[in-house]
């Protein structure tokens, strides 16, 4: 018995390794750019989408906006008071809402990271969520155009933690939280991966979610929203998935619902939205990871 266990773990242990040493340079870099663009860059990012206000770009305007809300580094319940504030200067309901839908998706630390599953996934990522969020802004403005659909009233502003005087120390501080944030969940998806390669039948997996394409979009879609904790969580798993059969489209799927779907977005966004705009917000969301899921199934 015991031989059977020291057999197992050196496996698993190896195969974790392999698996390490051939994303954790994504990881690295990934943490290093969200975190020099939070000190240097974030603040630069929010003041060019306060200007695009002067350009009278109208409904185009969501364009820019979801752009920007990738570009932008702060997880949710950063963005929130982020928002607030554009809100209270006057910034459209409809950028807004193209600027945080794309933001929930993605970052530039989660886009470094997903450059470990091959320019193709990586691509499919950053143009889905870019139309994701330039989507949910025209549908705000389609049929939310005479009354609002964020309610910021009630938000209480939290303080930021960026503040030592020294820039270099704050850089330090910031690279820190986000080992202390991301580490973890990503050496938890690393083992994860390794007991899916060693235990789970490649024939079965490819079934669900490479064979049968229209079933497996729809169940990646749904396994995303209670299995997504954390990107760099995640993409040792896709990274395993998609080398035993799994979609394109199914992992774009997942790719869509699981960040939208994550507990901590969740109560981010149920902080500025009521329950019959929460429930749209969840809705679309489904339904555009189905729909995109399904295009690129079809189409590649």
């Amino acid at each position: 018995m015991l031989d059977i266990l020291q057999r197992e773990f050196i496996y698993i242990w190896y195969y974790s390794s392999v698996l390490f040493n051939q994303i954790a340079i994504y990881w690295v870099f990934g943490i290093f750019l969200g975190s020099v663009i939070s000190v240097f860059g974030k603040d630069k990012i929010h003041r060019l989408f306060v200007s695009i206000q002067n350009k009278h770009l109208g409904i185009f305007g969501v364009i820019p906006a979801s752009l920007l809300g990738i570009a932008s580094p702060l997880c949710m319940f950063g963005t929130i008071p982020i928002a607030a504030s554009f809100s209270q200067k006057g910034m459209r309901d409809d950028w807004l809402a193209a600027f945080m839908m794309s933001s929930i998706l993605l970052n530039p630390q989660l886009l470094i990271y997903s450059a470990a599953l091959g320019r193709t996934v990586f691509s499919i990522r950053l143009v889905s969520c870019i139309i994701c969020g330039i989507l949910a802004g025209l549908f705000v403005r389609l049929f939310f155009r005479d009354r609002g659909f964020f309610n910021f009233s009630t938000l209480v502003l939290p303080k930021s933690r960026d503040t030592d005087p020294n820039m270099l120390m704050r850089l330090l501080k910031n690279i820190w939280r986000n080992i202390k944030a991301t580490g973890g969940y990503f050496l938890l998806g690393i083992v994860l991966s390794a007991l899916f390669q060693r235990y789970v039948s490649t024939d079965v997996f490819a079934s669900l979610f490479g064979s049968q394409q229209g079933f497996g979009v729809l169940m990646a879609a749904t396994i995303g929203v209670p299995l997504y904790v954390c990107g760099g969580g995640t993409i040792p798993l896709l990274l395993e998935w998609l080398q035993h059969g799994m979609s394109l489209g199914a992992a774009a799927a997942f790719m869509v619902t699981g960040p939208a779907t994550k507990i901590t977005n969740l109560g981010a966004v149920k902080i500025v939205l009521g329950k019959r705009q929460f429930s749209i917000y969840l809705a679309y969301t489904i339904v555009f990871a189905i729909i995109t899921g399904l295009f690129i199934d079809i189409s590649l």
